[in-house]
C-alpha cells in the first residue's frame, strides 16, 4: 500500500488544514478548507449527532459545493465554529453568489468534550474565535494527536486524539483521511493492540502488531453521553454529490474495524464525504468501489494514529495510549 507523501488528507491537492485550541478549556476546533469550492456528502451512522448545514448535502438539494468543513469540540456550543470560518471567508470573498452577496456554505460537526477536566466556565462561546483561529492556520502539514478537535477527545480508557492518512490507489487516484477519535468505545482490547493493526502501514502507529488471540466478553465502553467520532474523507477523483455520499458511506467500515463498539446510539459518528473533481474516474464502478474501500482502509490507520499521537495535559481524565 503507497501513502501520500505527508501520510495526510492533504495529500489530496488543493485541501489544507488547520487547527485551534484552547489548553484550559481542554478542546479545539480543525478546518479543512479547499483552494476552490469541493463537492462534499455526508453519512451519519451514529444515533446522536451535531451538525449544521449537514441537510444541504443530500444529492438533491441546490448546493453541490462547500467551502470549508469544521470538525469541532464542544458539543451544541462547538457548532458555531463554522461561523467564524464563515465570517472570515466572506470577507476574503469566497461563497455560494447570490446578488451581491456571497455565502460561504461551511458545513460542520462535534463531538461532546465537556467532561474532559477542562475549565468549561466561560463567558462567552469560545467556538466562533477558534473556527477563525484554525482557518489562519490551514497548511498543507499539521500536527496529529491533542490538536484541534482532537484536543479534548477521550475513549473508554485511552485519551483520543486528531488523526490522518492517506493512500494512492493504482489508478493514480489519492484518499485521505481526517478525524477526530472521541468515541464511547475503544481503539485498543488491551492497551497493547490497536483493532486497526491489519491495515497499518509500517510503523505508523507503533507497529505494536495484531493482536495475538480475539478478545472474549464485552468491550470497553464510557457509558455516557460525552462521546462521537468525526471524519472527513476525501480524494481528488471526479465525484458527484451522491457518489461523494457512496464514498463516505463505505468509509465508517473503517471506523468499524478501528473502535469497537462503534456507531452506538450514544456516538454521533459521522463521515463527510469530499471530492476535488481534479482527476476523471477511469471506470466509473470500479474506481468508485476502490475508492470506497480507500476511504474505508484510511479512517481505521488515521483513527489509531490519532490516538498513538495524543499527548498528555494536565487535569486528564484517562491516560494516553503513549505515556
Amino acid at each position: 500500500m503507497q501513502t501520500g507523501a505527508r501520510n495526510l488528507i492533504t495529500d489530496v491537492a488543493g485541501l489544507r488544514v488547520g487547527n485551534a485550541q484552547d489548553t484550559t478549556i481542554k478542546t479545539g476546533t480543525t478546518v479543512l478548507v479547499g483552494e476552490a469550492p469541493f463537492t462534499c456528502g455526508v453519512s451519519v451512522m451514529g444515533g446522536a449527532p451535531g451538525t449544521r448545514e449537514t441537510d444541504l448535502l443530500a444529492p438533491d438539494k441546490t448546493v453541490q459545493q462547500v467551502d470549508a468543513l469544521t470538525l469541532s469540540g464542544g458539543s451544541a456550543f462547538g457548532l458555531d465554529a463554522s461561523s467564524g470560518v464563515a465570517d472570515a471567508l466572506r470577507s476574503a470573498g469566497r461563497g455560494f453568489a447570490v446578488g451581491d452577496q456571497n455565502i460561504p456554505i461551511v458545513p460542520g460537526a462535534i463531538l461532546f468534550d465537556l467532561l474532559n477536566g477542562g475549565n468549561k466556565d466561560w463567558a462567552e462561546n469560545p467556538y466562533k474565535r477558534l473556527g477563525a483561529e484554525a482557518l489562519t492556520t490551514a497548511f498543507d502539514d499539521f500536527t496529529l494527536g491533542s490538536f484541534g478537535a482532537g484536543t479534548g477527545a477521550t475513549l473508554a480508557t485511552h485519551k483520543g486524539g486528531l488523526g490522518s492518512a492517506s493512500m494512492i490507489l493504482p489508478s493514480g487516484h489519492t484518499v485521505g483521511a481526517l478525524v477526530a477519535v472521541n468515541a464511547l468505545g475503544d481503539a485498543s482490547p488491551d492497551g497493547q493492540h490497536f483493532w486497526a493493526a491489519p491495515w497499518e502501514v509500517g510503523d505508523e502507529f507503533g507497529n505494536l502488531g495484531l493482536l495475538p488471540c480475539a478478545p472474549t466478553g464485552l468491550p470497553n465502553t464510557k457509558l455516557s453521553s460525552h462521546n462521537t467520532t468525526i471524519a472527513i474523507v476525501a480524494t481528488d477523483a471526479d465525484l458527484t454529490q451522491a457518489q461523494c455520499m457512496r464514498m463516505a458511506t463505505a468509509a465508517h467500515d473503517g471506523m468499524a474495524r478501528a473502535l469497537v463498539p462503534s456507531h452506538t446510539p450514544m456516538d454521533g459518528d459521522l463521515i463527510f464525504g469530499v471530492s476535488t473533481n481534479a482527476k476523471p474516474l477511469e471506470t466509473e464502478v470500479a474506481d468508485t468501489l476502490w475508492l470506497g474501500h480507500a476511504a474505508a482502509t484510511c479512517l481505521a490507520r488515521a483513527i489509531a494514529r490519532g490516538v498513538w499521537h495524543a499527548r498528555p495535559a494536565a487535569g486528564d481524565t484517562v491516560p494516553c495510549f503513549r505515556p
